[in-house]
């Protein structure tokens, strides 16, 4: 057992803690004690961390055709032990996999996928001479979200691999693509040169302005919609680096945070993304609890989490999406969503599975199961988690708490000081004070509200905008296609569910599960 937890705990970059798991209810609450919950079966398997292992030696190889390479790449300290708490003080400005906490750190981020359709989608990023340091394939085309074949009247595809059409099963969808760059106008530059068909009258307007309006506006994320690449229908992002990083580890936007709180398939890796996403999945699994009540499932917790970016998406006000598309997601991607989020679970002080048929050989793989948790409601352990919130994010709650508890200005722009990140002289353990354990201590409904409130204004703006964006640089054809397909998608969502399933209505941050009964 031992040894198992602390393969989990490499993996996840986390160091067990000395109170594990949840023992019997003592005064109405689940506590902590010694020990660990009923999941104790390996979660990453050899193929898990062959994909790691490959993502990250294609994407060092596409490293070398950036124009700046880093001096500091080889690093010296690969024996050294990770940080007891390496989340309070994560260091971002790493540049290489051997400077991360741990040398399994974040192999949860990487899915398993068909061998033949991973090289399928790595042959597409070969296309592209602008070098890219950090790509990632994501939606439906990727993962499935539904069951059958789709309903497109017309291929999608001009002429896709047999792996895509296998993949795919008849339910052809476009491949969704990020691609993180070091140097937004140079990338932009070069993929002028080769590529000047895949923008829109605005790529006339030379790299400069592409570059600007990729960075000043919405959410920091230049989209070319509809091109053929090997002969897949594709839409790929750009991003700069720091943009990524910093939405992963603060929430500024949540836009690209909340694509990667689901499963993505990761092409080639980048040593600073890895470590800022593993700060964004703790993140979501704290929101997700607070917005949760003591005991809850599986289900329950990642349609929590996969919710969190739709919740001020204008899309799904607009009827531009499947208002079923959290419960689609995270039904038919459930073992992902496992990977992606048990093992840092098992690695949290406060929540724990309580289920016993976590104790089944490969229950991990298992689709069927929906395993029963439970977390400790103590305000004071609550507290530490509203404390490690995503700083942009956290400081919009405690604003909100300001109002609703009417703490004077000056007694709470000191506070605001006292719980600053900022301060690099020192190492400060992020323990929630009497102000988080307050807010933690909120009866669950205003808490809830508040929580999703803070969510909503921290999403809308940037998805509003980068909505609007979308028009111009798409161009006024690509747009249409792309509003005709989601008004379709919003027709699906509105038809009868035939797998009876689960059903979830996003919209006024209302949430709706139906259980299949066995």
């Amino acid at each position: 057992m031992h040894r198992t937890l602390a393969f989990v705990s490499q993996c996840t970059g986390l160091r067990a803690p000395p109170e594990s798991p949840l023992r019997a209810r003592a005064g109405g609450q689940y506590r902590i004690g010694p020990g660990r919950s009923a999941c104790r079966q390996p979660f990453f398997s050899t193929s898990t961390r062959q994909e790691d292992k490959e993502s990250s030696k294609s994407s060092q190889s596409a490293s070398s055709q950036d124009t700046a390479p880093s001096s500091s790449t080889k690093s010296t300290n690969k024996t050294k032990p990770p940080p007891a708490d390496w989340d309070d003080n994560p260091d971002l400005s790493i540049s290489a996999f051997s400077e991360l906490p741990s040398s399994n750190f974040g192999h949860n981020q990487h899915m398993v996928i068909n061998e033949e359709f991973k090289e399928a989608l790595r042959q597409i990023l070969w296309q592209f001479r602008a070098p890219i340091r950090y790509a990632f394939a994501y939606g439906s085309g990727v993962f499935p979200q539904a069951s059958g074949s789709s309903s497109s009247i017309s291929p999608v595809h001009p002429h896709p691999s047999s792996a895509i059409t296998k993949v795919q099963k008849g339910g052809a969808k476009m491949i969704d693509f990020i691609f993180g760059v070091s140097y937004t106008q140079h990338w932009h530059s070069l993929n002028l040169q080769q590529h000047r068909s895949h923008y829109s009258a605005v790529g006339s307007l030379g790299s400069y302005l592409v570059s600007r309006v990729q960075d000043n506006w919405g959410a920091g994320v230049y989209f070319n919609p509809y091109i053929t690449v090997n002969g897949t229908l594709i839409k790929y992002g750009v991003v700069n680096l720091d943009t990524l990083c910093r939405d992963l580890s603060e929430w500024d936007s949540l836009y690209l945070a909340g694509r990667l709180q689901k499963p993505v398939k990761i092409l080639r890796d980048d040593p600073r993304v890895r470590l800022a996403n593993q700060v964004n999945l703790l993140s979501a699994v704290r929101t997700a609890l607070l917005l949760l009540p003591e005991t809850f499932t599986e289900h329950e917790l990642y349609s929590t989490i996969a919710g969190i970016s739709y919740m001020g998406d204008p899309r799904m006000s607009f009827g531009s999406e499947n208002l079923n598309k959290v419960a689609n997601i995270v039904t038919h991607n459930l073992h992902n969503f496992r990977r992606l989020y048990a093992p840092l679970i098992e690695n949290l002080p406060n929540v724990a599975f309580k289920d016993a048929r976590c104790n089944q050989p490969d229950w991990a793989d298992d689709p069927s199961t929906n395993a029963s948790l439970a977390q400790d409601m103590d305000p004071m352990k609550r507290g530490n988690m509203v404390r490690r919130l995503p700083k942009a994010f956290r400081e919009k709650l405690y604003f909100r708490y300001q109002t609703k508890f009417q703490i004077p200005r000056l007694k709470f722009n000191k506070m605001l000081e006292e719980s600053s990140d900022e301060d690099l002289t020192r190492i400060k353990r992020r323990t929630g004070g009497m102000f988080e354990q307050q807010v933690a201590g909120d009866e669950q409904q205003a808490l809830k509200a508040e929580v999703s409130g803070v969510i909503k204004k921290t999403i809308n703006w940037p998805s509003t905008s980068q909505s609007i964006k979308g028009v111009v640089t798409a161009g006024i054809g690509r747009t249409y296609r792309y509003l005709k397909e989601k008004g379709q998608k919003y027709s699906e969502g509105q038809e009868p569910k035939e797998d009876g399933k689960v059903g979830e209505t996003i919209g006024k941050g209302k949430e709706k599960e139906k259980v299949k009964s066995s």
